[in-house]
C-alpha cells in the first residue's frame, strides 16, 4: 500500500472510530424507543469470518493514545467493566464498516480483531451472552468492552450503565473453556483500618459463587520498598484500603499496589481520576 493511501486509510478509520462507540455514554444515549416491545434476539453463533478490510489496522490513535490490534482473538480472557451504547449511535458505521443496530448481538473491543466471537459473563448474576465484536471502543480508560443494547439488556446492565464481566474469546466449533477464577492474592501489607464489629456470617447457597470484588491496581514492582512507598502517597485518597499484595508471575516476585474492594464502577471512577491528577498513571481494573 503506498504511503498516501495508507494516510487516506488511517484518516477514515479515525473518522470512523470517532463517531463509532468511543462517545457518550447511556447517560447521554439511552435505550430505543421501541424497546419494551422488540423480543431479545438470540445470541450471536460463532462462524469463520474473513477479517474486516478496514477495521483490523497494526495500530490507531484515538483521543491521543495509541491502540494495538491482535493478530488473533484465540485464548483471550479478561476480566474488567462493561458498558453499552444504544439509540445515539444506531445506524451509523462501525469501525469494520458495518452499521450499528442495537437490536443486534454485537459489542466493540480496543484490541480484537474484527470481526471476533467472545462470551461475556456478568459475574454478578451468572447471565451470558455470545456477541459478534464489529467495532472499536470503548474509549474510557475504565472500560473493556462496550455491548450492544440487546446484549446488555440480557446482562442486566442496562440500568446501571456498566457491569462487572468476564470476556473470552470463541473460536467457531468449539465450546469456551471454563476455568477457574485466580486465587486471591496474599496482602503484604495493610493500610490501618478501625475493627469491624462482630457479626453473624452472611450464608450462601453451596451452588452460588462468590461475589466479585472490584479493585484498582496502581502500579507493581520487583522492589518491595518502592510500592511500600507508592502505598503511602496513594492512602491519603482515601475512601479505600491500600495493600499491598505479593505475587509471582512467570517465576517474577512483583508487588502490587491495589485499592479495595471498592462500593461499586463509580468509586473506581472517581479514585482511578484522582490518581491520574496526581500524577499517577492510570490504575488497571482488578476484579477477584
Amino acid at each position: 500500500m503506498s504511503f498516501g493511501l495508507r494516510t487516506a486509510c488511517a484518516a477514515a478509520l479515525a473518522a470512523v472510530l470517532l463517531q463509532a462507540c468511543g462517545g457518550p455514554g447511556p447517560r447521554e444515549d439511552g435505550p430505543p424507543r421501541d424497546a419494551a416491545a422488540r423480543e431479545l434476539p438470540p445470541d450471536a453463533v460463532p462462524r469463520t469470518e474473513p477479517k474486516s478490510r478496514y477495521g483490523n489496522p497494526a495500530s490507531y490513535v484515538v483521543f491521543g493514545r495509541r491502540y494495538h490490534v491482535m493478530d488473533t482473538a484465540h485464548g483471550h480472557v479478561e476480566r474488567g467493566i462493561a458498558s453499552w451504547y444504544g439509540k445515539k449511535f444506531h445506524g451509523r458505521r462501525t469501525s469494520s464498516g458495518e452499521i450499528y443496530d442495537v437490536h443486534l448481538m454485537t459489542a466493540a473491543h480496543r484490541s480484537l480483531p474484527l470481526p471476533s466471537y467472545v462470551e461475556v459473563v456478568n459475574l454478578e448474576n451468572n447471565r451470558r451472552v455470545v456477541v459478534r465484536v464489529n467495532d472499536r471502543g470503548p474509549f474510557h480508560a475504565n472500560r473493556i468492552i462496550d455491548l450492544s443494547y440487546s446484549a446488555a439488556r440480557k446482562l442486566d446492565i442496562v440500568r446501571t450503565g456498566t457491569g462487572l464481566v468476564e470476556i473470552r474469546a470463541l473460536t467457531p466449533g468449539h465450546a469456551p473453556e471454563r476455568v477457574e477464577p485466580a486465587p486471591t492474592l496474599r496482602p503484604v501489607s495493610v493500610a490501618p483500618a478501625a475493627p469491624a464489629a462482630p457479626a453473624a456470617p452472611m450464608l450462601r447457597p453451596a451452588s452460588a459463587a462468590p461475589a466479585p470484588r472490584l479493585y484498582l491496581q496502581a502500579g507493581a514492582f520487583s522492589e518491595s520498598g518502592n510500592a511500600q512507598r507508592l502505598r503511602e502517597r496513594i492512602a491519603s485518597l482515601g475512601g479505600a484500603a491500600v495493600r499491598v499484595h505479593e505475587a509471582v508471575v512467570a517465576g517474577q516476585r512483583l508487588f502490587r499496589v491495589r485499592l479495595g474492594p471498592l462500593s461499586d464502577v463509580a468509586q473506581a471512577d472517581r479514585l482511578s481520576a484522582q490518581m491520574v491528577a496526581t500524577g499517577i498513571d492510570l490504575p488497571q481494573i482488578v476484579i477477584e
